[in-house]
């Protein structure tokens, strides 16, 4: 993330936290309600909710949320818990950039602070979403406790279990909405550990628990990194000649310390060769401050993954090289095969659906963060994927 756009985060976090005021809630509890931000002319034309919810009495650990309800039918759309990547990058990333509705007027800005407009393929015109600051210590999330900042990614999971079962208790109108828990990058580890805190228990824990969704996530290094270098060279962005020398010298494994001075070599070729390429999306432009030196390694390409529980996933990745060979080792047969799946009468990109309600989606020019880049087409896909047969 470019400074500018760190800054200009950071900026709207202390202003869109000063102009909130306290609103009775069902439950009895005060919700801190949302009617203007700094940067947006006139009242916002969606609820928005921020707060706390402690998640750890030991330390003191209090996680920070913005919950915008859906702008359909909030009793009866599902309700998402997004988790922004990093790890610990503020939930306004996902908010502002991915998902939310909201955008900076980048196209109109001159000077001074920046002017927000809304956004109408946000998420929450189908679904009512949290956007959490997590794990604790990021965005605004803290523990009192210095202790309560060294969490472990299974502690994370439960966490977020307790700061979901602790919220519907606040907020009981939402309980029988269908929950789901999402995220991208980062959040293919704490995304499913999540889900699974949840899954494990057998009535879990009070949750209307549907499903998770992860997008273009993090899983194992053997895959993620490892199946860079034949998505460049699918992509066109090494020669045969690159491709086959590292593919020959290091024996298929792009992952571990070359085993040879050749690996080594065609190894470096390539990050010479490719390091001005923009890591999250290969058709953009390279951000001036996220320009990478040439020594940084190949594995610093964009990857995939994810894993699953017992509840409806859907993985939706830019690059299905990764992806289609970790889904291999789960052993689930396909029961619906590859085809396309279309948005506004064109293919906006292709699945596979596998047993154990595992659909795998691929978005035609999504990039890292594909909500970023093709937010209708994406969507469609959480419309979809959440309606009552789950077909994309």
């Amino acid at each position: 993330m470019g400074m500018a756009k760190l800054l200009l985060l950071l900026l709207l976090l202390v202003v869109t936290a000063s102009h909130g005021h306290a609103a009775a809630a069902a439950a009895g509890k005060e919700r801190n309600t949302i009617t203007h931000v700094k940067g947006f002319d006139g009242p916002l034309p969606f609820a928005l909710e921020t707060g706390y919810v402690e998640v750890d009495e030991a330390h003191g650990a209090e996680l920070f949320y913005y919950f915008i309800q859906s702008e359909r039918s909030p009793r009866e759309d599902p309700l998402i818990l997004w988790i922004t990547g990093g790890p610990g990058c503020s939930a306004l990333s996902g908010l502002l950039f991915e998902i939310g509705p909201l955008k900076f007027d980048v196209a109109g800005y001159t000077e001074g602070f920046p002017r927000l407009v809304y956004f109408e393929d946000s998420w929450t015109r189908v679904s009512n979403v949290i956007f959490l600051d997590a794990p604790v210590g990021t965005g605004f999330s803290y523990a009192r406790d210095e202790e309560g900042l060294d969490v472990s990614l299974t502690g994370t999971g439960t966490h977020l279990r307790v700061f979901l079962q602790r919220w519907i208790a606040d907020h009981p109108e939402f309980a029988s909405n269908p929950l789901y828990i999402g995220g991208d990058s980062y959040s293919g580890y704490t995304v499913p550990v999540a889900a699974l805190e949840i899954a494990d228990q057998p009535d879990k824990g009070g949750l209307n628990l549907k499903g998770y969704l992860v997008g273009n996530a993090g899983t194992d290094d053997k895959y993620d990194s490892g199946g860079k270098v034949p998505f460049m060279h699918g992509m066109g962005l090494i020669s045969d000649e690159l491709y086959e020398a590292a593919k020959g010298s290091c024996g298929g494994d792009f992952v571990t310390t070359p085993r040879n001075v050749q690996c080594a070599n065609a190894l470096m070729a390539i990050t010479m060769a490719t390091f001005a390429v923009n890591p999250v999306h290969i058709l953009e432009p390279m951000c001036g401050l996220a320009l990478r030196p040439p020594t940084t390694p190949i594995s610093s390409i964009l990857s995939t993954g994810t894993r699953r529980r017992s509840a409806r996933l859907l993985v939706q990745e830019a690059d299905r090289l990764a992806l289609p060979a970790w889904i291999r080792t789960l052993g689930y047969p396909a029961v619906a095969p590859w085809r396309p799946w279309y948005a506004n009468r064109q293919v906006a990109g292709f699945t596979t659906e596998y047993a154990h309600n595992l659909t795998f989606a691929t978005v035609k020019g999504g990039g890292h963060t594909a909500p970023e880049y093709r937010p209708k087409e994406c969507l469609a896909m959480l419309d979809r994927w959440t309606s009552a047969d789950g077909r994309l």
